[in-house]
């Protein structure tokens, strides 16, 4: 009876301890699938969701270092486009196409040697279609070599605080220490959106070039089958397989979606298409204020004016799970008076979001006009004033 007693307890003990496995393994499963959004699964070897502010929604390996085909020209259209901001080249410039940039091979638009395209109609072909040949003739024309527009692109690299990329050349062709991660390419994409000319490049759907002798449509399908979508830039080699920067905006919340190294053709845009839609399901954002707009007053010391608006320095948009708008305060943190001479612009204050007493939002506030210091007339003006006013 001792015996059988004594294997009914091993028994018992086994299943407990079997139970409390599977249960621990349970209950771990069920935390990564919260981690990662409720059980969400890519087939992307890596990818990241991050709102247009650079909150990560998302993540699966984003920092790994790999071979991102024609994302490469996500940098390397931002830095003509900043060019083209900053005068130091023209979109009507002609462009005399070199032996180099013919020689690309790939996706292109048929350069050859000695012809002449406008620098827009390049920077056209190297959003629609991803042209090899055309993102070589463009950074030769603003950078005069190739070699000197991949040094360009490492140096804007590293303004942009990316740790897992390095350019090797400027379209993404096959090469030696030429990587990027899923991660830096979407805070190139976040750059990116805030460039107008940017992303009306990314949005062009079809073009005609060459006097309407070629047809160009865009690589980037999401621009005709996704509500809001607005760029940004396909990619694919064998080395890299299926590559993806995507972004959309609606409702006022703009999200990038980067995927690399999905299997097979359109993976990577049903792939994007997956994390943007998790994404709108679960995110909403809140405006809470615009830039410009006035947040405080405040009393000038020793001032040509007795009073200062307070505005805001620039929006404040919050990112915030769906039913997460709940419980949330304003405050403003600014002294109650400030001392001339005031430049506009100045930071004075900030104005702060909290959710139960725990910040979730901050922006600067500063001094909508300048205010020049009081001459001595003026303050023996209001010294009298203020001594003979009723409060």
């Amino acid at each position: 009876m001792f015996r059988l007693g004594q294997s009914k307890i091993i028994i018992i003990l086994l299943c407990l301890l079997v139970f409390s496995s599977a249960f621990n393994h349970i209950s771990q499963a069920t935390e990564n699938k919260k981690a990662v959004g409720a059980g969400f699964e890519t087939i992307a070897q890596s990818a990241v969701l991050m709102d247009g502010n650079g909150t990560v929604l998302f993540e699966k390996d984003s920092h790994k270092r790999l071979p991102p085909a024609s994302v490469t020209k996500s940098m390397t259209l931002l830095l003509a486009v900043e060019a083209v901001e900053q005068g130091k080249v023209k979109l009507t410039d002609p462009v005399m196409i070199t032996e180099n940039a013919w020689h690309q091979g790939g996706s292109q638009i048929w350069l050859e040697p000695g012809e002449q395209l406008t620098l827009h109609e390049l920077m056209i072909a190297m959003a629609v279609v991803s042209a090899n040949d055309a993102a070589v003739a463009v950074m030769e024309h603003i950078y005069g070599s190739q070699e000197a527009a991949v040094e360009a692109m490492n140096q804007r690299s590293n303004s942009l605080g990316l740790k897992d990329t390095l350019f090797a050349n400027v379209n993404g062709l096959p090469a030696p220490n030429h990587y990027m991660s899923a991660f830096d390419t979407a805070l190139i994409a976040k750059e990116a959106v805030k460039h107008p000319f940017y992303m009306e490049l990314c949005s062009i759907k079809e073009y005609w070039l060459r006097d309407g002798k070629n047809w160009l449509v865009n690589t980037n399908k999401l621009l005709w089958w996704y509500k809001g979508a607005d760029g940004l830039k396909t990619g694919w080699t064998q080395e890299a397989q299926y590559c993806f920067a995507g972004t959309a905006k609606r409702d006022g919340l703009r999200l990038i979606s980067v995927v690399f190294a999905t299997p097979e053709p359109r993976s990577h845009l049903r792939e994007s298409i997956k994390l943007l839609d998790w994404g709108f399901a679960n995110f909403t954002a809140m405006p809470i204020i615009n830039s410009g707009a006035l947040a405080e007053r405040v009393k000038v010391n020793k001032g040509m004016e007795k009073e200062l608006q307070l505005v805001a320095s620039e929006d404040l948009t919050l990112l915030l799970g769906k039913g997460e708008s709940k419980n949330l305060q304003k405050k403003i943190v600014a002294e109650t008076s400030v001392t001339a001479p005031i430049i506009k612009g100045q930071k004075c204050g900030e104005f702060l979001v909290l959710r139960d007493g725990k910040e979730i939002g901050k922006i600067d506030l500063v001094a909508e006009k300048n205010i020049e210091k009081a001459s001595l007339m003026k303050t023996l003006q209001n010294m009298i004033t203020n001594l003979f006013s009723i409060t």
